[in-house]
């Protein structure tokens, strides 16, 4: 047998041994990878990382993860999913640059897009709420910031403020919420002013790649998405399902984790069966006919062990 038949092989038995797992459509028509194939556990899970329908970014740093973790253990284990931080290159705990943290469950977390709906959701007792309020007209951006730190005093719910820091930091909410964008445009000392000022920080992710660049920033929470197909935002990656959301929260474990897009209570069970230990949602409350209602039952249903 060849180096190519050799990944390929060994690329089949990681597909076999996890596809049915993650839930994931086979892509079609893969083929052999061509070339250096010094690095035989690299190239076959790079393959099988394409074969399972990871964008290149994630099926490549999927492929370092298992090809260390293959060097750590002396084999090759097609049945072992990589999901040991090490293996990923993530630093030891703990980290100096370490944002201010809070609590392992956030519980309820409902994202919604004026101070209105964020404090008549904070009133109706969702533990944790982000005001994602998107407007060019700053006047307009400032006035939904300080009406939704000052509307939610008193609700005991955690209050952040998408993309808004420095507002944020004035008004003195409880974080700051940045999408992988928003996070690229920030500088050092924009991240620096959130962190000395006492500010969680949530980061929004979408795989592998995205969740190691979150990591190195050591922020409070990391958001995992879509886990669902949802029509609120226009997503790069497929959805993830239960079984890939289960991978990646058991790689990052050791930060709190949400769990976000087109999730409703039928899903809720799944969701939390794969370790993460929130869930945000926009439509499920949103579109309800008793919000209100729709709150409690929702809080009952995190409630259940």
């Amino acid at each position: 047998m060849n180096q190519d038949m050799n990944v390929m092989a060994m690329a089949q038995s990681i597909v076999q041994a996890h596809g049915n797992a993650l839930g994931l459509p086979l892509a079609p028509g893969a083929q052999a990878l061509k070339g250096d194939t010094d690095d035989l556990v690299f190239a076959a899970a790079l393959q099988a990382g394409h074969q399972l329908g990871f964008v290149p970014a994630d099926a490549f740093c999927l492929a370092q993860a298992w090809s260390r973790q293959s060097m750590r253990t002396g084999e090759f284990h097609p049945g072992q999913w990589p999901v040991e931080p090490v293996d990923f290159g993530m630093a030891p705990r703990p980290r100096e640059n370490a944002f201010a943290p809070c609590p392992q469950a956030l519980g309820l977390y409902a994202v919604m897009p004026d101070a209105a709906w964020t404090i008549r959701m904070a009133r109706a007792g969702v533990p944790t709420v982000q005001l994602r309020f998107k407007s060019g007209d700053a006047s307009s951006v400032r006035a939904e910031v300080m009406a939704a730190v000052a509307g939610v005093q008193g609700t005991g719910a955690r209050l952040f403020i998408n993309d808004h820091w420095q507002l944020a930091i004035e008004a003195g909410a409880y974080g700051v919420h940045l999408g992988q964008e928003d996070l690229q445009a920030m500088t050092p000392a924009g991240l620096a002013a959130i962190k000395d000022a006492g500010l969680r920080l949530g980061l929004s992710t979408h795989g592998y790649a995205e969740m190691l660049i979150a990591d190195q920033h050591s922020p409070s929470y990391i958001a995992l998405g879509a886990v669902f197909p949802t029509t609120l935002k226009q997503m790069a990656t497929a959805p993830q399902g239960p079984g890939r959301l289960a991978m990646y929260s058991a790689l990052m474990r050791d930060h709190p984790l949400v769990a976000i897009g087109g999730i409703d209570r039928a899903a809720l069970p799944a969701v939390l069966a794969s370790g993460v230990g929130s869930v945000g949602v926009v439509r499920a409350l949103m579109g309800a006919v008793d919000p209100e209602a729709e709150v409690a039952a929702w809080n009952a249903a995190l409630r259940q062990p």
